[in-house]
């Protein structure tokens, strides 16, 4: 099993986001294991150069969509319009007809927007008038949103927040790269990106899912998912897609790390970035946000804490 091409991408990616590579590896995890990514963090931090530098590595089709409050649907999905020439009707495809789609702070987006995704990241397709389209493949969902700034946003509602695999924060950058990102330094290391295309691209996320799995690191997914229902601070727990997205993502990061088998830390490594978006909290809200983000990743470290990794 070669995993060279998605090293390579991991070192380009580091040359444009200093000093991230947990975040860069979880970011092209999720990728391979042919998930949607959500990057949330304050302003100003990277989430759109890690999104725009991970869909340049791949030579796909690349669309953005900055989502603001007057964004509709049929701006996403696109239109039918009648044609003269014909006489007839024909559907104008929108830039979700892609095979990555950054959705440049998507909480910024209404609730209608917002549910115009949800059948496009589930089932890889658009019903519009009555008509279904299949969308390109792959295609993979960027998605970035600013987690202290709720001026004009619509928090994602769980629906949405399902369809992401992985919801990872990026934090501020260490000194001396903050120092270099500052000064404009880090620039001058930039060169041409090794692109994979789509057909190398879908060999490594093949690859990906051939990656073994214990019987025991699957039970262990499952205590961990079904330990988030029985807790008592949660109201809704992870469901079963949840366990498929840990299942899954915990085969990339092994991949990523030259393996061709999942071990326990593997899995560990992702239940938060996997998991904290996942579960509804008994105080009616999401884990998502500040004060809530908090709590539900304190609730899985509690469950972390008994919930014990096979030997």
């Amino acid at each position: 099993m070669s995993h060279r091409q998605a090293e390579e991408i991991l070192q380009t990616l580091e040359r444009f986001l200093l000093g991230k590579r947990r975040q860069l590896e979880h970011a092209l995890a999720c990728l391979l294991a042919r998930g949607h990514l959500l990057i949330e963090d304050v302003p100003g931090v990277g989430k759109t150069t890690l999104a725009k530098s991970l869909a340049n590595c791949i030579d796909a089709e690349f669309k953005r969509v900055q989502f603001t409050s007057d964004l509709l649907p049929s701006d996403l999905i696109g239109v039918t319009v009648f044609r003269q020439s014909s006489g007839a009707f024909e559907f104008q495809p929108g830039p979700v007809f892609t095979n990555v789609l950054l959705a440049d702070e998507i909480n910024r987006g209404n609730p209608k927007t917002q549910s115009a995704l949800l059948e496009a990241m589930h089932d890889a397709q658009v019903t519009h008038d009555g008509v279904t389209n299949a969308l390109p493949v792959p295609f993979f969902v960027l998605a970035t949103q600013n987690d202290k700034d709720n001026h004009g946003t619509f928090p994602l509602p769980e629906s949405q927040l399902d369809r992401f695999m992985m919801r990872i924060h990026l934090g501020y950058p260490a000194e001396n790269f903050e120092k270099r990102v500052i000064s404009g330094d880090y620039l001058r290391d930039h060169t041409s990106a090794p692109k994979i295309d789509l057909a190398e691209l879908e060999r490594l996320q093949d690859e990906v899912g051939q990656v073994h799995v214990d019987g025991d690191v699957l039970d262990f997914v499952y205590r961990l998912v079904d330990a988030t229902r029985a807790h008592a601070g949660v109201k809704v727990g992870v469901s079963p897609r949840g366990g498929q997205a840990l299942f899954k993502a915990s085969q990339a990061i092994a991949y990523l790390r030259g393996r061709d088998y999942v071990i326990p830390d593997d899995t560990v490594e992702l239940v938060k970035p996997v998991l904290s978006h996942r579960i509804l909290l008994k105080h009616g809200q999401v884990s998502a946000g500040s004060g809530s983000e908090e709590a539900g990743r304190a609730v899985l470290e509690e469950i972390l804490e008994t919930v014990k990794p096979p030997r």
